[in-house]
């Protein structure tokens, strides 16, 4: 159901390209390679399980928590589109 100008699936083709951008932004942030045995921050030792688990491990999980506590604070995706970006 789309108002004014915009065409009828405007509105979901936004919400289709948010996704699609927050796909694109999570991978490339993944990391590949042999991970680190101790955390880059901390220098507590990464067990073995962990590093297979994640590939390209750096952080303990005490710290990668605080990491990710920290990212989430910081940043964050608009889910809520101006009237004027729906219109385009």
């Amino acid at each position: 159901m789309a108002t004014g100008w915009a065409g009828d699936g405007a509105v979901q083709d936004q919400i289709d390209a948010t996704i699609k951008d927050g796909i694109r932004r999570a991978r490339t942030q993944l990391r590949k390679g042999p991970g680190l045995k101790r955390c880059a921050e901390c220098d507590a030792p990464i067990p073995a399980a962990r590093r297979k688990a994640v590939p390209g491990v750096r952080h303990c999980v005490a710290c990668q928590e605080t990491l990710d506590r920290e990212q989430a604070q910081v940043g964050g995706m608009n889910r809520r589109a101006s009237k004027d970006s729906l219109l385009r």
